[in-house]
């Protein structure tokens, strides 16, 4: 399923509906050469109001896990955000301290954001990364710890600086967790099964009119389709061709590099 991700969402869209819709026709098909319309019509009553309560029911479930894995989605973009900005911020405070304790704490935010934007991002994506393989933080907060802080003309900026230094820590491990699948599997069958159940129903609706119960069908079949693809992709923010931007993070290494050169 991941190669999905990888594909413009327009074409992953439409391969999804696709193959999901060809295989909701053919069961249509299958049940409606089985049974003719007047079995079918036989149960209308009891079967509309089971439909309308699994509906209902199903329905409520897939738009909350929509709202979830949007709002962590959001929260990946801003935290990645925030994370650049605290690490922009940090090395425009670091030009004040004195030489050549300024260019060391520069050098390893420099190496910090190439980092993240070369390393961590990619590996995000593959699930390769943990809280504690963190090696250009590490290596960049035990600099800012061996500052002595004596040497700090100004107290008050070396101290706001270490603050900001911990927070980029918290966003660091906000994004970190953001990166990992916050739907389970559990969750993942109950919707899958659901919309097979939600599509099957149709199938034993009888309509006079065949071809329009194939539209309704296959409408239906599609929108549950791209839903649950969504869903999927929301789940991944740091994966495929709607993953979170990284340019952010481009931006501020550019104004660093630049700064290192000035």
């Amino acid at each position: 399923m991941e190669f999905l991700l990888n594909l413009p969402p327009a074409i992953s869209f439409f391969l999804v509906s696709a193959f999901t819709t060809l295989l909701g026709l053919a069961g249509l098909y299958f049940v409606r050469k089985k049974y003719p319309t007047e079995v079918l019509k036989d149960n209308h009553e009891v079967a509309a109001i089971i439909f309308n309560a699994f509906g209902l029911f199903y329905g409520v479930m897939v738009a909350f896990v929509v709202f979830v894995t949007w709002t962590g989605y959001d929260e990946a973009t801003k935290n990645l955000q925030l994370e650049a900005s605290e690490a922009l911020d940090i090395f425009h405070s670091a030009e004040a301290f004195p030489e050549p304790t300024n260019k060391i704490l520069r050098q390893g935010l420099r190496d910090y954001v190439a980092s993240v934007y070369n390393d961590e991002l990619q590996m995000l994506a593959r699930d390769q990364i943990s809280l504690i393989s963190g090696g250009a933080h590490s290596q960049m907060a035990m600099l800012f710890h061996q500052v002595d802080a004596q040497t700090i003309p100004n107290r008050e900026l070396y101290a706001e600086t270490l603050h900001c230094l911990n927070n980029l820590a918290e966003y660091r491990r906000l994004r970190i967790f953001a990166g990992n699948d916050t739907v389970p599997p559990v969750i993942w069958g109950v919707m899958l099964i659901g919309g097979l159940f939600t599509i099957s129903y149709t199938f034993f609706l009888g309509m006079k009119n065949v071809k329009a119960q194939y539209i309704i069908s296959s409408t239906l079949t599609i929108t549950i389709s791209l839903i649950l693809l969504l869903i999927y992709v929301l789940d991944h923010p740091f994966t495929g061709a709607s993953k979170v931007s990284a340019e952010p993070l481009k931006e501020v290494l550019d104004i660093m590099q630049k700064g290192e050169t000035s």
